[in-house]
């Protein structure tokens, strides 16, 4: 009886639910351009941080439309990098004589060899 009774229903491909009283989250479209001309738009959260860049389905980086690419280097703070952190804790030549002592105990076999 069972079989009988589901026969014809797709299980699991399908919802028995509907959008009844389903309040959904307010949204916005953000559109991109790439270089070649495609243009991409996303329905993003209305909360949510918008990125500068995306993907284009070509492989090309598409930029915010309307967005001029030199106004966003001057609005943001540069991207610091590891090196830049780094050169913030010790100088030059202290990395240097930390880098000479690591590579002499790797040569002398402090370290075992991962090969």
């Amino acid at each position: 009886m069972a079989e009988r009774s589901l026969r014809g229903m797709s299980i699991g491909a399908k919802s028995l639910e509907s959008d009844q009283n389903v309040d959904f989250a307010a949204r916005s479209e953000v559109a991109y351009v790439c270089p070649k001309g495609h243009r991409t738009i996303l329905p993003l959260a209305e909360g949510a941080e918008v990125p500068q860049e995306w993907e284009c389905r070509c492989g090309q980086i598409a930029h915010l439309e309307g967005h001029d690419e030199q106004e966003s280097g001057k609005t943001g703070k540069p991207t610091r990098t590891h090196w830049d952190m780094l050169l913030e804790r010790r100088s030059e030549d202290e990395l240097k004589a930390v880098l000479d002592k690591r590579l002499k105990m790797h040569r002398e076999g402090w370290f075992p060899d991962y090969e």
